[in-house]
């Protein structure tokens, strides 16, 4: 069985591993380079390729008749995208005669869409996982193989719930596989009704809303902190990331609110700098004032004379 893939990231490791761990001939790897503008701390998936001497490609524009062409050339019997970030045509996918797979880092059809990660946690949810399906022209809505759950926990991160998920594509890989190739894999359409679609993530959505609840606040902030961007806020006009905080009204963040405003500092002490949301209170832990050194809260306070009554954000 002869498969090509495309793919990027750890996740694109892992598949490329269990590929060849399941007797499939990979003929080529089609990934990206990476973006400087990236903290890339991931796996090279071409690195890996080219330490067993599979040909390594950097095509550019999927729906150009070179990527097509190149495609082609190989004969493949499947197409395998994992974490690739370009969408495939179409007329791609008709060129792997057993069809085309990915493999999406949600339950399917929820989260369908870029950055599931981040996504999953900015909305606070309990559950996740990972998804084989077959692809189509509609992202994420092709037939699905199979799928892997994982639960997310409170103190979990992108970082620590992206480690959850490769163990839980190893296991995906490992039980679908070979079904795949033995092709008596059972697909079921998914209903996409039943299902939620997402974009991708700009850093300026890590803009913290402190009208919001204390358990929002805190989802975001574990959603996009390290190696992400950041969540963030204002200090004098000044961009302030925020690194890691945690809500003070209790694991779901439901609270009454305080007699203080939202985004007012309410007090200030070694474990940190407390700040009222708009339900329950927010204490900031590790901060980040623009053109400075990352700080714990409470050395950000000393330094910058944060005291209650300060408030942050516009």
């Amino acid at each position: 069985m002869k498969a090509v893939v495309l793919g990027y990231h750890t996740m694109g490791c892992l598949g490329f591993d269990a590929l060849l761990r399941h007797g499939f001939e990979v003929a080529a790897v089609l990934t990206h380079r990476d973006d400087p503008r990236e903290e890339v701390w991931w796996d090279s998936l071409a690195a890996r390729a080219e330490a067993r001497g599979v040909p390594v490609c950097y095509p550019q524009d999927p729906k150009s008749p070179e990527f097509h062409e190149l495609i082609a050339s190989y004969a493949p019997d499947f197409l395998f995208s994992f974490y690739y970030r370009y969408m495939i045509p179409p007329a791609v996918l008709e060129l792997a005669a057993r069809g085309a797979l990915n493999l999406h880092g949600s339950l399917l059809p929820r989260y369908r869409g870029r950055a599931p990660v981040n996504w999953v946690l900015v909305e606070g949810e309990s559950e996740t996982g990972v998804s084989l399906h077959y692809m189509v022209a509609k992202p994420d809505a092709g037939d699905l193989v199979d799928q892997e759950a994982v639960a997310i926990d409170f103190a979990d991160t992108a970082f620590t719930l992206y480690g959850k998920l490769e163990e839980a594509a190893r296991r995906l890989l490992d039980r679908a596989l070979p079904a795949l190739a033995a092709g008596t894999a059972t697909p079921k359409p998914l209903d996409l009704s039943q299902g939620s679609y997402r974009g991708g993530r700009k850093p300026a959505d890590g803009n913290i809303d402190w009208n919001g609840s204390a358990r929002r606040i805190y989802d975001l902030v574990r959603g996009v902190t390290h190696p992400y961007p950041g969540a963030f806020t204002t200090l004098r006009g000044r961009k302030l990331l925020v690194w890691w905080a945690l809500p003070l009204a209790g694991l779901e963040g439901i609270g009454s609110q305080t007699a203080a405003e939202p985004s007012t500092v309410t007090a200030v002490d070694r474990e940190g700098i407390t700040v009222a949301a708009g339900e329950g209170s927010v204490q900031l832990i590790t901060l980040q004032l623009e053109g400075q050194p990352e700080l714990p809260a409470c050395s950000l306070a000393l330094a910058a004379g944060i005291a209650p009554g300060e408030r942050l954000g516009s």
